[in-house]
């Protein structure tokens, strides 16, 4: 399982899309790829174009969100304790929290916002 974050939704589906293809390869190799209800906020609330919005919820259906429920909650504040310089980067961690409680691996863009993180695996998409 793949937590995604919003680096690579908008990378992958504005712009330029220059994720896209490695979005469409890890699509193609079967893996399960989940959106925390954190990285839907993230993103819904920028500057979206319609088909934007309709291709990620195509993707991504918001039913299919990952919820931020109380054990997401108790890691994320274990973790805002455990960083160096936890201020700003509460939704980093409360995503990262995401990943961790499922075992999961986080795909992101900005590995520096997240490699001082314990217990969380980094995808490398390639």
């Amino acid at each position: 399982m793949i937590v995604l974050d919003t680096s690579v939704l908008v990378d992958s589906l504005t712009g330029e899309k220059r994720s896209s293809p490695a979005l469409r390869r890890v699509f193609e190799r079967g893996e399960v790829i989940v959106l925390p209800a954190l990285v839907y906020y993230l993103w819904w609330r920028g500057p979206r174009l319609p088909q934007e919005l309709a291709l990620a919820e195509r993707l991504f259906p918001r039913e299919s969100a990952i919820v931020f429920g109380l054990a997401e909650a108790a890691l994320s504040a274990k973790l805002y304790r455990s960083v160096r310089h936890p201020r700003g980067r509460e939704i980093d961690l409360a995503i990262a929290a995401c990943a961790i409680v499922r075992e999961a691996e986080l795909w992101t863009l900005n590995p520096a916002d997240f490699e001082d993180i314990p217990g969380l695996r980094l995808y490398g998409a390639g």
